[in-house]
């Protein structure tokens, strides 16, 4: 987390935010499916060209196209014309459950344990836990083809 933003929470009173930094593989697991989500037809497409078409290395990408098959976002095909394809119109993917997915749960903890259930450490922990949950629901209310620029199909 690089960045701090200082956000008014009442009048007297401010709380600081870390600003949201994706991770490389939900990165690429983002430009893999919206690079999916932007082609034609329902064909399984096969994780090398999405890999070459997205500048992605392959290796990393089938690691990353995993838990988005377990979490049924995707479907793996198996056989000569086999690869992924998406498991649902991109309408009805949010961002929350890619990024989910791929990194595990967004959750809002504080950093420090010293003073463990201290009132200071208390604050921190529910101002971090609010500052994910707003994050949360942003990245709910995005879908896919919101992403992409497309419509539902």
């Amino acid at each position: 987390m690089e960045r701090w933003g200082v956000f008014p929470l009442e009048e007297s009173r401010y709380w600081l935010i870390a600003a949201m930094k994706l991770t490389r593989a939900s990165s690429y697991a983002l430009h893999a499916l919206s690079y999916m989500a932007n082609q034609k037809g329902d064909k399984p497409m096969a994780s090398h060209i999405i890999a070459q078409a997205r500048g992605i290395p392959e290796r990393f990408l089938l690691k990353v196209l995993k838990p988005l098959v377990s979490t049924r976002v995707l479907h793996s095909v198996k056989g000569p014309n086999g690869g992924y394809k998406l498991a649902k119109d991109p309408a009805k993917v949010n961002l929350l459950e890619i990024l989910e997915a791929v990194d595990g749960p967004i959750r809002g903890m504080a950093p420090f344990a010293e003073d463990q259930g201290g009132v200071l450490n208390n604050k921190l922990e529910n101002i971090c836990k609010h500052a994910a949950e707003t994050v949360r629901k942003q990245l709910e209310n995005v879908s896919l083809s919101e992403l992409v620029g497309r419509k539902a199909r």
